[in-house]
C-alpha cells in the first residue's frame, strides 16, 4: 500500500508495523503528531498496544523502561527539551539493557525558544549507549523503526531514530507501507530471556559494586561493536523482502570524488542535488551520507575516503568548545590512518536556517581552493 504520509506519521506506522506493545509518551512540537496518530490507533485497535499517557519525558521513558522489564516490544518519541528531560533514563535504558526504540525529531535547543531544527538534542546524547539512525526521508523512517527493532531486541541495546523537524517531520511523501504479514515475517514478537515476573524472580539495576560494575559496561560496549555488522545483515535481509536497504552509509558520486562532503539527514539529500549540478561542470564532488552515528561507522568512512584528496564535514550542529561532532567523529575515525588528508570542518543551518545546494556549492568552492583548513571552524550563512 502506497500512502502520502507525513515524516512523524510514517514514525507512527513504522511502531504500528512493529507491532510496539506499549507506547508511552507526552506531546512536544514538533513530534506531537507521531504519538497522536498511535493513540487513534490503539483507540480503534488497529494496534493491538497499551497507549500510557503521562506527565512528562521523564516518565514516559520510564514507562517504556517498566514495559521493556516486563518483556513488552516499547516504543515513544519526544524532541529537543524532551529528549534533555529523558537523559537521566537514557543512561538506564542502555544500563539495563532495554531495547526501546525512540523516534527523535531535531529540534534547536533552547533558549533561544526555538521549534526550528538542528542536531544539539539528539547528538547530547551520544555518549549515552543508544544506537542512533538518522533519516533523510519518510520512506527510510518507517523502514527504519522496523528494523531498528530487529537490532535493538537482538543486542538489547536502545535505538534513537532520528529525523529533521518539519523539513521532514511535517512533509508529506509518497511511502510504500509494508504489509503487516510481511513484516510480522521479517521482525518476530519480542521474547526477552529474563523479565520481570513473579513466576522467575530477578533483581533489575540494583547496587553493583567495583567488582562487577565494570564487566557491564565492557559487555554493553562489545556489544555495541557487534551493532554495525548486525545492521548491515539486518539491511540486507530487510532489502530481499522489500527492495529497500538500509546500512550504515550512503555514497553517491564517491568513487572517483577529489572532494567529499559528509553530511547526514535531510541535507544529505540537498548535497546529492548539489553534487550533480557541480559534476555538470565537472567538478569531481562526491556526498557521503552517514546514517548510523552510533556506533560510528569507521572501517566504512575509511574505505570510501581512501581515494579522495579532500573532506568537507557539514555539521547542523556545535559540541561549544570544540567542533561539529560530526567533524569531530570523521577526524578521530581517520587518526592514524591518513595524516595527509585535509579535513574541513563546517558548520551551518543552527535553529533552522535553510541548507541550499548554493550552500553546499559555497562549500565545496571554499574547500577546493585552499590546500588545508585554516580555520578550526569555518561558519557558513551566520550574520557576523
Amino acid at each position: 500500500m502506497r500512502k502520502v504520509i507525513m515524516g512523524n506519521h510514517a514514525l507512527s506506522y513504522g511502531a504500528m508495523l512493529g507491532r510496539a506493545q506499549v507506547i508511552a509518551a507526552y506531546p512536544i512540537t514538533p513530534q506531537t503528531q507521531v504519538v497522536e496518530l498511535l493513540s487513534e490507533m490503539c483507540a480503534d485497535k488497529i494496534l493491538d498496544a497499551k497507549f500510557i499517557k503521562v506527565e512528562s519525558e521523564h516518565s514516559a521513558m520510564a514507562a517504556c523502561l517498566g514495559a521493556s522489564l516486563a518483556g513488552a516490544r516499547t516504543f515513544t518519541a519526544t524532541s529537543s527539551q524532551g529528549l534533555t528531560l529523558m537523559h537521566e533514563l537514557l543512561h538506564w535504558a542502555s544500563g539495563g539493557r532495554l531495547p526501546v526504540v525512540m523516534g527523535n525529531i531535531n529540534r534547536a535547543m533552547a533558549p533561544g525558544w526555538s521549534i526550528w531544527s538542528d542536531q544539539n538534542d539528539s547528538l547530547s546524547q551520544r555518549d549515552t549507549g543508544w544506537i542512533q539512525f538518522y533519516c533523510s526521508n519518510n520512506q527510510e523512517v518507517l523502514d527504519t523503526v522496523i528494523q531498528a527493532f530487529k537490532v535493538s531486541e537482538k543486542l538489547l541495546i536502545p535505538s534513537m531514530v532520528i529525523l529533521d523537524a518539519f523539513t521532514l517531520s511535517h512533509t508529506y511523501e509518497v511511502v510504500d507501507v509494508p504489509k503487516q504479514a510481511k513484516v510480522d515475517k521479517f521482525l518476530p514478537p519480542f521474547k526477552p530471556e529474563i523479565t520481570v515476573t513473579p513466576d522467575d524472580p530477578h533483581a533489575f539495576g540494583g547496587l553493583t559494586g567495583p567488582e562487577h560494575y565494570f564487566e557491564l559496561r565492557y559487555k554493553l560496549q562489545k556489544d555495541m561493536e557487534k551493532a554495525p555488522a548486525l545492521i548491515e545483515e539486518t539491511g540486507k535481509e530487510y532489502e530481499k523482502m522489500f527492495g529497500r536497504y538500509l546500512g550504515q552509509v550512503e555514497e553517491h558520486c564517491c568513487d572517483d570524488a577529489e572532494l567529499i562532503l559528509v553530511t547526514s539527514g535531510t541535507m544529505g539529500s540537498t548535497a546529492r542535488v548539489a553534487v550533480d549540478a557541480l559534476r555538470e561542470e565537472g567538478i569531481k564532488v562526491g556526498n557521503l551520507r552517514i546514517k548510523v552515528f552510533r556506533p560510528f561507522p569507521f572501517e566504512k568512512v575509511r574505505n570510501i575516503f581512501k581515494n579522495a584528496k579532500k573532506v568537507a564535514v557539514i555539521d547542523r550542529n556545535i559540541s561549544y568548545g570544540h567542533h561539529g561532532m560530526f567533524f569531530q567523529e570523521v577526524k578521530s575515525a581517520m587518526y592514524g590512518h591518513d595524516h595527509d588528508l585535509p579535513i574541513f570542518g563546517f558548520i551551518t543551518g543552527l535553529g533552522g536556517r535553510d541548507i541550499t545546494p548554493s550552500t553546499f556549492r559555497e562549500i565545496a568552492e571554499l574547500s577546493l581552493e585552499k590546500n588545508k583548513p585554516e580555520e578550526e571552524i569555518i561558519w557558513i550563512g551566520v550574520n557576523r
